[in-house]
């Protein structure tokens, strides 16, 4: 019912056009025309607005998503379901490298590829992107690699998200098409600049809405398996410290001591020993023999300073 509205609009959009009776002469009746050209634009939009709102999609490929009041999916015929697939599988393995091969190899067979690769003492991790048709298999065969330490896996429903992005996008690039054919017809300024506006922004939308649809799909074309392979236990077991190295360490030890005791006595007798000398200098011109700041007093005091024992 919509595609036939949708239709019927455009169908009485085109008979508007050519009928002579709507043309004048001068500037006056182009302008006219042109504010003309813009309000049916205008009603268009709302009419393919509302057309899409509805829930169908008239773009190829596309189709009808029905909710239930408890908000499942009502699939009509032909109705594909869109889900996001992701799950995590933990094995140990006795040896690490033989399983990079093998693995290598499976991938190449699925056609899948690591996003993401970690290498670590004792263990490996891959997040694996696979096509979603072959999720299954892979997954099946990945599991042999070893012995299964866990298995978790999620498949999120993004039908609505997915049919919703279609139309959204189908919605946008239909009325850009039709802003582009309004804007040969405007020829006034105002209503130029107001089209061409309006396109600009029809614009940003599609590719902002355009870009959620991409990665989208991409998520749902493609599957994700993060994947971690641990080594054997006895590879990572702590053992006891055999006797001599248990000396190296004490002799380790003693040898941080000697060095320390060295650095510090270095330091005593570098800056030690002449900040000592510095000090009883200072000390013997101040208050020894010469008695500087002695004298100074005795001076203020209007005295005469005593001279020292043993001087004449």
């Amino acid at each position: 019912m919509h595609s036939h509205r949708f239709g019927f609009t455009l169908l009485l959009f085109c008979i508007l056009l050519l009928n002579p009776a709507c043309s004048k002469a001068g500037y006056g009746g182009a302008s006219n025309d042109s504010r003309a050209v813009t309000a049916q634009a205008i009603n268009i939009e709302t009419a393919v607005h509302d057309d899409f709102l509805g829930g169908s999609a008239n773009s190829e490929g596309s189709r009808d998503v029905d909710v239930s009041t408890d908000g499942s999916i009502k699939e009509n015929t032909g109705q594909s379901r869109k889900l996001v697939k992701r799950a995590e599988l933990h094995l140990r393995v006795e040896n690490l490298e033989s399983t990079e091969k093998p693995l290598s190899l499976l991938m190449e067979k699925y056609g899948a590829w690591p996003a993401s690769t970690g290498i670590y003492q004792n263990s490996r991790n891959y997040n694996i992107r696979v096509p979603s048709d072959s999720y299954d298999a892979m997954l099946a065969e990945l599991a042999g690699f070893g012995r299964l330490l866990g298995r978790t896996e999620n498949a999120e429903d993004v039908t609505l998200r997915y049919y919703d992005l279609e139309s959204r996008l189908a919605t946008k690039r239909e009325l850009l098409r039709t802003y582009q054919s309004y804007l040969a017809k405007a020829q006034s300024i105002d209503d130029i600049m107001t089209v061409e506006s309006r396109i600009a922004d029809l614009q940003m939308e599609i590719d902002h809405t355009g870009t959620q649809f991409r990665n989208l799909v991409g998520q749902i074309d493609y599957s994700t398996i993060y994947l971690e392979i641990m080594g054997p236990i006895s590879a990572v077991s702590y053992s006891k410290p055999t006797l001599a190295e248990k000396l190296k360490e004490l002799f380790g030890s003693f040898g941080d001591v000697v060095s320390s005791a060295f650095v510090v006595l270095t330091g005593i007798i570098i800056y030690g020993i002449p900040a000592i000398l510095i000090i009883v200098l200072l000390f013997w011109i101040l208050f020894g023999r010469i008695g500087l700041l002695r004298k100074l007093m005795y001076f203020a005091a209007g005295k005469r300073p005593a001279k020292p024992s043993g001087e004449l």
